[in-house]
């Protein structure tokens, strides 16, 4: 439950602290004082997104801080799977700057705002005016139904997993599965409109059998057989040259060398010169072999030159068609046409493989929604009555409510579609409650069907904003002890402006606004007993309450 509450520097509020009863607390106050202000804040720090322009003063911090005491709730494993330590007091505090930064903490460990609203959706819960007409959209209804049904509560079923979260969580399963179905699908049609093409190019490039460097190579080739006799000829030149002419070079190297042996007696550096010569003539007479050899190879083929040709003709036709300059990048592209044709029996596979998945998944699916709808509908006849029953009770005797159902495609809440029908009137046929209820009726509703899920929830504190719209009288009396029944469960702060609902209080809270030379502050206080006596006259009365309007207000309060 809330124990402190630290509002400082927002909106009319300059500082603000309360510490509320651990059962019933009324808030009351005039119109603008500043109370739905409080609620702004009290959301702030259950995650809702700030805006710096609600900064009191724009030149500091805003700073909201609420201390819980969860010390008689299971909530240990909230914080766990959050990974921030647990104790029997929660701080929860959130800090919005004036350049509209806006950090949070949970037991002064920084968190997300979506780890915020987490922690908060377990430690309290706002009822507002728009709850209120929430009442009238069905998956809204059929959330209601879902949390008195138990389908919400946690270690009931799958471990720690609530019937609707394992149903959630098959279907999120299914619906990946399907995702991943389609796209598969996609990709198979897509890839088996180009598989007879990329087969055709696949094949041509598989059959010309490229080799990495086989286009430099034939090149070459291909320049000696196309210049071979010239070749041919200069071979025969280079040979004589060096060995066949009358002044041949290795002759002469030959008498070089005799003529610097004769010196070798004369000085030792002859001997060096001499032994370079023999090497240079060595080598020649091997530059010589060679080049008969190449002499003797070298012929012109027009056989193999024509060969040769269509080769590279290929090659470049190939090259051409592919946009590329290089084998290499027809090896590549190869490379490739193997891989799109090889993925389209690997899509199928994959395909096939999905497929399978994907429907074991939507049976599952369907078998836990058979479950989670059985389980609706079997609460359909007692919610109903407790509902009516509660009804008679605040002032509708004649009311009806018939639950309408109907079976639907899987959705992420399963696969029932539920409208709530409701009459007020004797005779009058049940229509959907947009249609049927008025505003009062809509509060009464809404205050019956809280009053009914509070004990199927472990909500330590309950927020009702005005949910006694529309109601006075005896009704009122009766809503305020309903709201004392759940208080002794769960710890009610109720905003009201029907002196029946704050007589009804363990403690009562008044906001005000205050004016100050140049601005005007909201503030609130906790009041006494006399106090107390004299805000209930006020509500019953107006500005100048009468003596039986202090008589009144005290009868209230001995109630």
């Amino acid at each position: 439950m809330l124990i402190d509450l630290k509002i400082k520097n927002y909106a009319l509020i300059e500082q603000l602290e309360m510490n509320p009863s651990p059962v019933l607390n009324i808030i009351t106050g005039e119109t603008g004082a500043g109370k739905s202000i409080m609620l702004g804040a009290i959301g702030l720090l259950l995650g809702n997104r700030a805006d710096s322009k609600l900064l009191f003063n724009q030149e500091q911090k805003c700073v909201i801080e609420g201390v819980f005491d969860i010390s008689q709730y299971n909530l240990k494993e909230v914080f766990v799977a959050e990974d921030l330590d647990f104790d029997d007091q929660c701080i929860l505090r959130r800090e919005i700057s004036p350049s509209g930064k806006s950090r949070a903490f949970v037991n002064d460990t920084p968190v997300t705002l979506d780890v915020l609203r987490k922690i908060g959706e377990n430690l309290m819960d706002i009822h507002s005016q728009h709850d209120t007409l929430q009442l009238g959209d069905t998956s809204f209804q059929l959330n209601i139904l879902d949390i008195y049904a138990g389908n919400t509560s946690l270690d009931i079923y799958a471990g720690n997993l609530s019937y609707l979260k394992d149903y959630n969580e098959t279907y999120r399963r299914y619906k990946k599965l399907e995702g991943d179905y389609k796209k598969l699908t996609d990709q198979l049609a897509q890839a088996q409109k180009e598989l007879d093409y990329n087969t055709f190019l696949l094949n041509e490039l598989e059959e010309i059998n490229l080799q990495q460097d086989e286009q430099e190579q034939l090149e070459t080739e291909l320049k000696e057989l196309e210049n071979a006799e010239d070749i041919k000829l200069k071979l025969t030149q280079a040979v004589q040259y060096l060995t066949e002419s009358e002044f041949n070079i290795t002759s002469a190297l030959k008498d070089t060398v005799q003529l610097i042996n004769q010196l070798a007696a004369f000085s030792p550096k002859y001997e060096e010169l001499r032994t370079r010569t023999e090497s240079c003539m060595i080598e020649l007479n091997d530059v010589a072999g060679e080049l008969e050899d190449a002499e003797r190879r070298t012929e012109a083929d027009p056989a193999r030159t024509t060969e040769v040709q269509e080769r590279l003709n290929t090659i470049y036709t190939l090259q051409r068609k592919h946009q590329v300059q290089t084998i290499a990048e027809l090896l590549e592209i190869q490379r490739e046409l193997e891989a799109k044709v090889g993925s389209v029996l690997n899509l199928d596979n994959a395909l096939s493989s999905t497929e399978r998945a994907m429907k074991e998944a939507e049976k599952e699916m369907l078998e836990k929604a058979a479950v989670l709808s059985e389980r609706r509908k079997v609460s359909f006849g007692q919610f109903e009555k407790e509902l009516y029953t509660l009804l008679a009770e605040l002032g509708m005797p004649n009311a009806r409510i018939v639950i309408q159902h109907k079976a639907a495609a899987p959705t992420a809440t399963g696969t029932d579609e539920i409208s709530i029908l409701f009459s007020a009137n004797k005779g009058a046929q049940p229509q959907s409650l947009v249609k049927a209820a008025s505003g009062g009726e809509f509060s009464r509703l809404m205050l019956s069907i809280k009053y009914m899920l509070a004990d199927k929830t472990a909500l330590p504190t309950i927020v009702f904003d005005e949910i006694d719209t529309g109601i006075s009288g005896e009704v009122a009396v009766k809503v305020g002890r309903m709201m004392q029944q759940m208080a002794q469960k769960h710890q009610i702060i109720a905003i009201s402006h029907l002196p029946q609902i704050a007589a009804q209080g363990n403690s009562h809270y008044f906001v005000y606004k205050h004016d100050t030379e140049d601005r005007t502050i909201s503030r609130i206080k906790k009041l006494s007993e006399k106090e107390r006596v004299d805000e209930i006259a006020h509500m019953i009365a107006g500005a100048n309450p009468s003596a039986s309007a202090y008589k009144s207000a005290k009868e209230l309060l001995s109630l």
